[in-house]
């Protein structure tokens, strides 16, 4: 099967075509796929989906897919690889690394939100109008919508994910969001702070936990922390003391311990596992 590259850390392709505009492929980059216009079936890992005007699919690397065209269709291509995220602001890789550790669990088109599906319209209008036109700072400009739309990715995801579906409060919603948003700050997540940010008793927060999402706080905690170590040695190529230091592991004898007792693995033979597949 052939396995496709990206030499740069980000491009833009526009494509009308009446026929399959690719046969069964991977590649070692992420992929946006919007559709302009047409209709046709979309197989990603030998799953099918219909796709129609205005869906917008999510592929990682690795991913098998191919398209069946069915009635003509524009197909926008929007790719980046792990150096265009590496360089991006913290805020925007904290949307990206939601956006890698929920994307299997959302099948098909990801614009979950109906309000969205006129923003992304116009962002992609946008870029297809920077595409043709080529004016001065163009990949410049390009850059900045298609980081916008990346956040509305990851809102969709967000909005979407299995544990956030169990229960609609705001109060949850929020919850849920504000572990994401400091996980890279321990001392944000304790009970007292969670308490006193959701004005609820301290001695209240744990089983409020329990009961949305089924697990303890803490066991939440450390599942989505392997989530974003496994991203880092999956994506990147960042030493592991570098890893343990960023997700406030106490060293990294501490970050091989917790993943071997979680993962039944250590993070480098994870890492060699991955490799591996990639190279196939």
């Amino acid at each position: 099967m052939q396995i496709r590259n990206l030499y740069e850390p980000f491009e833009i392709e526009y494509l009308e075509s009446c026929e399959c505009p690719m046969a069964a492929h991977k590649h070692n980059f992420f992929e946006l796929v919007y559709i302009v216009e047409g209709a046709g079936i979309q197989c990603i890992n030998k799953n099918n989906w219909t796709y129609g005007p205005e869906k917008l699919f999510l592929l990682m690397p690795q991913d098998c897919h191919s398209f069946k065209v069915e009635k003509s269709t524009k197909f926008f291509f929007i790719r980046f690889n792990e150096v265009y995220i590496k360089y991006q602001n913290k805020e925007l890789i904290k949307k990206l690394e939601f956006i890698f550790q929920n994307h299997n669990r959302l099948p098909g088109c990801i614009l979950k939100n109906k309000a969205d599906k006129p923003l992304v319209k116009s962002l992609i209008e946008a870029l297809i109008r920077e595409y043709i036109n080529q004016y001065p700072y163009q990949r410049e400009l390009t850059q900045q919508i298609v980081n916008t739309l990346l956040t509305v990715v990851a809102r969709n995801i967000s909005l979407s994910s299995p544990e956030i579906q169990r229960n609609a409060e705001s109060k949850d919603l929020s919850m849920l969001s504000y572990i994401h948003q400091n996980i890279y700050s321990p001392e944000l997540l304790k009970a007292e702070e969670m308490a006193a940010n959701f004005n609820i008793s301290p001695t209240y927060v744990s089983e409020y936990f329990k009961k949305l999402t089924g697990e303890s706080m803490q066991q939440y905690i450390t599942n989505y922390k392997l989530k974003l170590v496994e991203t880092r040695l999956q994506y990147s190529d960042m030493r592991m003391n570098e890893i343990a230091f960023e997700l406030n592991f106490t060293d990294e004898s501490h970050l091989n311990r917790i993943f071997k007792k979680y993962k039944g693995m250590s993070p480098s033979e994870f890492r060699k596992q991955k490799m591996a597949i990639a190279s196939n």
